[in-house]
């Protein structure tokens, strides 16, 4: 049996696979064991190293303060980036050559930076020609930082997604009668939106690690270095690494899987929505609705 996608494995395609995955489950478990058995001898599995864990002190005073400001750096860089994404990356569709010049500019530029460089640039800025104040700042430039690049990263998804749409869907709305703004806001983009949502959320996902650049360079007290200072009071570096990368992938599990109900949520919901008419089909409708109104009108009279 075979689908319009692939073809159904045959009975050595299967016996294959089952032993690829036999294999591979194999040199996983080796693998998690050989990690296991380091980590004891190197007396990383002691409970003294892990205890601190279990104790509310060490989640109040030092993991869920930075957790938090991990969250509204991240938030706040959210916020601003998607919206600002979503614009230059509609203005590199426009007819305008100069407003395709300048958006095409600009994210081209904070697309090349590394995100670092933008954060330690804003760092400056803030530091020679603003007011912000010493425990602020850190805050600011890492948003800025991520601001910039993730905004320029997520234009390029809108714009991708938007070009991905066929053809026929914007002729028909220009067949109708729309102007090009009403058929990017009513057309283009809420179909776009479902098309674009994996991209958006890796990218999400990349605005949340990112934080963690911050506190390397900057001294922004988000969640790995909060561990920092948690592993110099317990002695426990490799124990709080594991803990704070538990934390992450929790996290970034709980964005993707809401991104994923949200997806088909939308995919859900646009079911049934009927075919869309290309320009000709829709100009055919029209010929045949103005001859068939003459027509009546004709017998009408007679």
């Amino acid at each position: 049996m075979t689908s319009v996608l692939y073809d159904t494995p045959g009975p050595r395609a299967k016996r294959r696979n089952v032993i690829l995955s036999v294999v591979f489950f194999v040199l996983l478990a080796l693998f998690l064991w050989w990690v296991w058995t380091t980590m004891d001898e190197k007396g990383q599995l002691k409970w003294d190293l892990w205890e601190p864990f279990t104790t509310t002190q060490a989640w109040t005073t030092y993991l869920l303060p930075g957790l938090a400001n991990t969250l509204k750096a991240a938030a706040i860089a959210m916020v601003i980036a998607l919206p600002l994404g979503a614009v230059f990356g509609i203005a590199r569709l426009s007819d305008h050559r100069w407003v395709r010049g300048v958006s095409g500019t600009v994210v081209e530029f904070f697309r090349a930076i590394p995100v670092l460089l933008l954060m330690l640039f804003a760092n400056e800025i803030y530091v020679r020609y603003t007011d912000v104040s010493s425990e602020q700042r850190p805050l600011y430039a890492v948003v800025t930082g991520l601001v910039l690049y993730n905004a320029s990263v997520l234009a390029e998804v809108v714009r991708a997604g938007i070009l991905s749409l066929p053809r026929g869907q914007s002729e028909a709305a220009y067949a109708i009668g729309l102007r090009k703004g009403q058929t990017m806001s009513s057309i283009l983009l809420p179909q776009a939106v479902t098309v674009m949502l994996p991209a958006i959320v890796s990218q999400l996902v990349v605005i949340v690690k990112d934080t963690a650049l911050g506190g390397v360079l900057l001294n922004f007290t988000e969640l790995l270095n909060s561990r920092s200072t948690l592993a110099a009071n317990y002695a426990n570096v490799v124990p709080s690494f594991i803990v704070v990368a538990v934390v992450y992938i929790v996290l970034n599990f709980i964005l993707t899987s809401f991104a994923s109900w949200l997806e088909q949520r939308l995919r859900r919901s646009k079911r049934g929505t009927g075919a869309v008419l290309a320009a000709d089909a829709v100009d055919d409708l029209n010929a045949g609705e103005v001859g068939g109104t003459a027509a009546t009108g004709h017998g009408g009279k007679t």
